[in-house]
């Protein structure tokens, strides 16, 4: 991999931390789920800063970024886009949905509807979605981070296995400690006001991501990866247990 790359990662996880305090094992988790060319969904309590991390990252990478908040009324033309009616030159103009971006956060995914969800993940794995008999690819690099609300609170529709397996990495948000609670009040100011400069752009991180796929995985590696979600799937405490998809994302996420 080329010196200038190879720095790449590190620099963004630098810079994201003046603004992101503690969650380093959260931003270094994105960064691997776009270098693997994976997404990601983060459970975990409103407030912690799920918003403000994937904003940050993709300002970082000089990429576009979305916010999509989901609702009971949201529509899959809402989030992919539809063919508009021009009156005036009586024919229909493609307008592209919030999901042509760089990184797109996905605001409360399960309170979407299930039909809504699914049109969602299809994209998601398909990297490109179909207007009307129309298929647009989405942009590179691409990397979707969808938020869950705690299945007790009113209003929720449960993901089902197959949407959750198309994740590649699940996190779990927690409170930050006092001592790191006391820095986000210390530095609210400048967190919120913070419009931090590019340290990469798109095109460096598709290089980095043609770096990722070159990485040779040894074959004890993969018989290791073999074994422990075949482990998983054999104990009896466990409902369900991982897909070939799961060993997949562990390969991949190992070599980012």
């Amino acid at each position: 991999m080329p010196k200038k790359l190879y720095k790449i990662p590190e620099k963004i996880l630098n810079s994201a931390s003046k603004i992101i305090v503690g969650k380093r094992n959260v931003l270094e988790a994105m960064l691997v789920a776009m270098l693997s060319e994976g997404h990601v969904l983060l459970e975990g309590m409103p407030g912690v800063g799920k918003t403000l991390i994937a904003k940050t990252l993709t300002q970082l990478i000089g990429g576009e970024f979305r916010r999509i908040q989901m609702t009971p009324d949201l529509l899959p033309a809402d989030i992919i886009g539809t063919n508009i009616y021009n009156p005036q030159t009586s024919k229909f103009i493609l307008k592209k949905g919030p999901i042509f971006a760089n990184t797109i956060l996905i605001d409360e995914l399960n309170r979407a509807s299930p039909k809504t969800q699914s049109a969602l993940i299809e994209a998601m794995q398909e990297r490109q979605v179909t207007i009307e008999g129309q298929t647009l690819p989405l942009p590179t690099p691409f990397l979707v981070v969808a938020t869950q609300t705690p299945y007790e609170i009113a209003g929720t529709y449960p993901l089902s296995e197959v949407q959750i397996d198309r994740f590649a990495l699940s996190i779990n948000i927690t409170y930050p400690n006092p001592e790191e609670e006391i820095e986000i009040l210390s530095r609210i100011d400048y967190i919120e006001r913070a419009e931090p400069e590019p340290v990469a752009t798109p095109y460096e991180i598709i290089n980095l991501i043609v770096e990722t796929r070159k990485i040779h995985v040894a074959d004890k590696i993969k018989q290791y990866i073999i074994e422990l979600v075949n482990t998983i799937r054999n104990n009896p405490y466990i409902k369900m247990g991982p897909s070939p998809r799961a060993s997949i994302w562990l390969m991949k996420t190992a070599r980012a």
